[in-house]
């Protein structure tokens, strides 16, 4: 079954460029054009993938996306015209998983979301008895589910992604580099603090009390690392 793609962007170019070259490629692509006909389609449809502009009319990306993630994991990439990496950092904090400035190049955008959907039907592939228990905390590998005692966590699909990796290597420490390798898996150009804004959501998200985290550590100077027991 083809995969499928909504575009939301007021750019009637960039949708028009995006939904020719994805369909080629065999993806089905729906299209919005500003946020309110956005969660409009996303209720209305089931979609594989999100590629979601920032600067939107009647609502706007980062608010688009927060509504999203209310009800869903569905991986988004945000777009945006501005280069400020607090633009791009500020999109990821929402709930975005990568984000591309305009303008982009479409075969770069193609790659990343391969790398995206790979990843989720990869992690979607596991046998249902793939669970990782620690202390209360229970990860399921198979339907990419997080429980923290009775509380279900609703995770991105990066926090996910980087909870399973170093939950499944307690103890290891991850340098900053080392997750931007293995989570996001493509030659990626972003700010290094990408990867401390996904932590910081996720100790907010798994943790009692982030300050004083009882999962995910930082070793100073060094990165990030889970609990060995």
């Amino acid at each position: 079954m083809a995969k499928r793609i909504l575009v939301v962007d007021d750019e009637p170019l960039i949708v028009k460029g995006l939904k020719y070259s994805l369909e080629q490629d065999g993806y089905e692509v729906d299209s919005a054009a500003d946020g309110e006909e956005a969660i409009q389609k996303f209720e209305a449809g089931s979609f594989d993938m999100i590629l979601l502009d920032v600067m939107l009319p009647k609502m706007n990306g980062i608010e688009v996306c927060q509504r999203i993630r209310e009800k869903s994991n569905v991986p988004i990439i945000m777009l945006t015209a501005k280069g400020e990496d607090m633009d791009k950092i500020l999109g990821l904090e929402y709930g975005a998983d990568d984000y591309m400035t305009k303008p982009f190049n479409i075969l770069e955008v193609k790659a990343r979301i391969k790398s995206i959907l790979r990843r989720t039907q990869a992690f979607g592939a596991e046998a249902p008895k793939d669970v990782i228990k620690v202390r209360d905390m229970v990860i399921n590998l198979s339907s990419r589910s997080v429980k923290i005692g009775d509380r279900e966590v609703n995770l991105t699909a990066k926090e996910f992604d980087l909870l399973k990796l170093l939950a499944m290597n307690p103890g290891k420490v991850f340098s900053r580099e080392n997750l931007l390798e293995n989570i996001w898996k493509y030659d990626y150009l972003g700010d290094l603090r990408t990867v401390d804004v996904h932590i910081r959501r996720l100790r907010e998200k798994v943790e009692a009390n982030p300050g004083q985290p009882s999962y995910i550590f930082t070793k100073w100077g060094v990165g990030y690392y889970f609990a060995d027991q």
